[in-house]
């Protein structure tokens, strides 16, 4: 229980100090739709970012190399998002995501324990447009 405890409250720390490292070259927000591109991660979150529009991206630590690392990305507005992650300096995943009209992809990617090290990571998202909508999620699975 006492793990369970200290997980949540990390996630929450990664997930207000994601949202500080929040960047847009120009961007902002979208307008709120109501349509959530992809939901809460829960207790296994680190990181959320609901929605953001143009290029972004997040800065954030406190990975457990012991655990499996995975980031989602899901996006929409007629495009693609091209997602590059940066552990400790390394690139530890890069894939794209196509963002069609009117509706959301999703591209992830998991990772084995260890690949994402301890200590800061970072995760690129860079659209093709302005207009295109986005979210991601990294989260570490316990089981």
């Amino acid at each position: 229980m006492r793990t369970t405890t200290r997980r949540t409250s990390r996630a929450l720390a990664m997930t207000a100090l994601a949202a500080c490292g929040l960047t847009g070259l120009g961007a902002v927000p979208a307008a709120a739709s109501g349509d959530v591109l992809l939901p809460h991660p829960g207790p296994e979150g680190l990181v959320w970012v609901q929605e953001w529009t143009g290029d972004g991206g997040v800065v954030s630590a406190g990975v457990w190399e012991s655990l499996p690392t995975v980031l989602t990305v899901a996006c929409e507005g007629g495009g693609d998002v091209r997602v590059t992650m940066q552990s400790q300096g390394t690139e530890v995943a890069a894939f794209s995501v196509d963002c069609p009209a009117g509706e959301a992809g999703v591209g992830s990617v998991s990772m084995d324990p260890g690949v994402v090290r301890a200590g800061s990571f970072q995760v690129a998202v860079d659209a093709s447009a302005d207009n295109i909508r986005w979210a991601l999620t990294v989260t570490q699975p316990e089981s």
